[in-house]
């Protein structure tokens, strides 16, 4: 780049916000990573449980038992209780967020047709919450 802000971020400060959002490896996959894993659990991260559609990755899979676990942020995936529409440029952003919510409905019901359970938390979800503090983290 040669200076210019890319057309979606409103800011150079935007720009670098958005691109430091990791896409694996976040403090709610890693609390919920550590739970299972202090209980015994074994499962794969970031992994695509539909081996045909490599881009389609859960958060957490577990294979034998054809269970995909994803933790989705509120922002990104237009949590209904707190995602914040943007005031700059909102119409990208907002076009964005529907589409990643098109997308997670069509993964979704792309893997239980393939005879997988698919569990999906908000990160902030009370059930996160309560998971890891019971785990003492």
């Amino acid at each position: 780049m040669s200076g210019e802000i890319e057309s979606w971020a409103s800011t150079p400060a935007v720009r670098k916000s958005m691109r430091s959002n990791r896409r694996r490896d976040t403090a709610p996959e890693i609390a919920v990573r550590k739970l299972l894993h202090s209980r015994g659990f074994r499962y794969r991260v970031d992994y695509a449980p539909d081996r045909s559609h490599l881009r389609n990755r859960a958060d957490i899979v577990f294979t034998r038992a054809r269970v995909a676990v994803f933790i989705d942020g509120c922002y990104w995936h237009g949590c209904p209780a707190h995602h914040r529409a943007p005031t700059a440029n909102s119409d990208y952003w907002l076009a964005k967020v529907d589409g990643n919510i098109e997308r997670d409905r069509r993964v979704s019901a792309m893997l239980r047709e393939g005879g997988w359970t698919v569990v999906r938390f908000g990160s902030t979800s009370p059930q996160l919450r309560w998971s890891t503090r019971s785990s003492g983290e």
